[in-house]
């Protein structure tokens, strides 16, 4: 496993982040065994990054996470880096986003319960919120790095506009994007972004929520819950032109070695701006597939052809909140 400096902080962190959106319930319901089997194997590959949210469950991925954890967290907290996420909340059936410095301070209280640690390495705004000032964000996330709760803070899901906006009061330590072969729209503006101002970046979907792995058909079957069973990405002519393309960069690995949803992974990570990827897995084996794109190098004429067999790719989105 490849070790990175995450950004401007002093954390030491794996290339490859275990993420566990899987365990919130928003892609059918998790086996919860095999989960934490799965992050138990990370560990064994050498992954020492994990990522969760309040979101996820509001609770039920954050407390998997940290039973899984548990012996880590309690006896050798400083050999695991715990980010986790806030500022969403429900109301009724509706996801909202709530960035305000009451609900965050809330959300922190309540993911160090979840989490079973007495402090959170990086805590991140999940999404943008359009009603409560960046200036008024920033400042409870300072005021909690102060009091111990949080070591470092950053957002997800923001544009560059909105970034530069929040550090008029607070600089970022870390931003977390959406990231893959469909979906490339951060290399405009956002991570020149980054890179300029030292914020350290852990993208995550790097595989297409699924599409990359490599495993998918036309008559894909999605469990109940799953938000891709509802999703137009997954259906249609659309999703057949995007599953020939994943055809042929299957072509294109198999001479080297390797699986789509490595190549996949290993793609976002040669990327000089970008730090880590964050990986799902339901399984152990899920997560021994795609644990070696940390250490799979991509030559320049290998992301040149890579780009020629994207050409004409047709760009994969994913779910915002008012989505889900």
């Amino acid at each position: 496993m490849r070790y990175v400096e995450f950004g401007q902080t002093d954390l030491v962190v794996s290339a490859i982040c275990f993420g566990t959106w899987q365990a919130g319930g928003d892609w059918g319901a998790p086996q919860e065994e095999d989960l934490k089997t799965a992050i138990r194997r990370a560990l064994d590959l050498g992954i020492n990054f994990f990522d969760t949210a309040q979101a996820y469950g509001f609770g039920a991925s954050e407390r998997l996470l940290g039973g899984a954890l548990e012996s880590e967290i309690k006896h050798h907290r400083d050999e695991v880096i715990l980010a986790t996420k806030g500022g969403l909340r429900m109301e009724g059936d509706a996801l909202l986003r709530d960035s305000s410095p009451g609900w965050l301070r809330k959300g922190v209280e309540s993911s160090l319960r979840s989490l079973g640690t007495d402090y959170i390495d990086l805590y991140q705004v999940h999404w943008p919120d359009p009603k409560v000032p960046f200036a008024d964000t920033a400042g409870a996330l300072e005021e909690m790095v102060r009091e111990g709760k949080i070591r470092y803070a950053g957002v997800s899901n923001f544009d560059a506009k909105q970034m530069a906006e929040f550090e008029k009061t607070r600089k970022l330590d870390s931003l977390q994007p959406p990231y893959d072969l469909f979906r490339r729209d951060i290399e405009k503006e956002v991570l020149p972004y980054c890179t300029e101002h030292g914020v350290g970046v852990l993208v995550y979907g790097p595989l297409a929520h699924g599409l990359l792995s490599g495993n998918m058909t036309l008559d894909q079957h999605f469990a109940e819950g799953d938000w891709r069973a509802n999703s137009g990405l997954f259906q249609g002519e659309n999703f057949r032109r995007d599953l020939q393309k994943v055809e042929e960069l299957k072509r294109f690995v198999a001479d080297r070695g390797h699986t789509v949803a490595q190549l996949a992974v290993a793609w976002t990570l040669s990327n000089p701006a970008v730090d880590v990827a964050i990986v799902g897995a339901r399984r152990p084996d899920h997560i021994e597939g795609t644990a070696p794109a940390a250490d799979f190098e991509l030559s320049a004429e290998d992301l040149h052809e890579i780009d020629n067999i994207m050409h004409h790719a047709v760009p994969v989105g994913g779910p915002s909140p008012e989505g889900m």
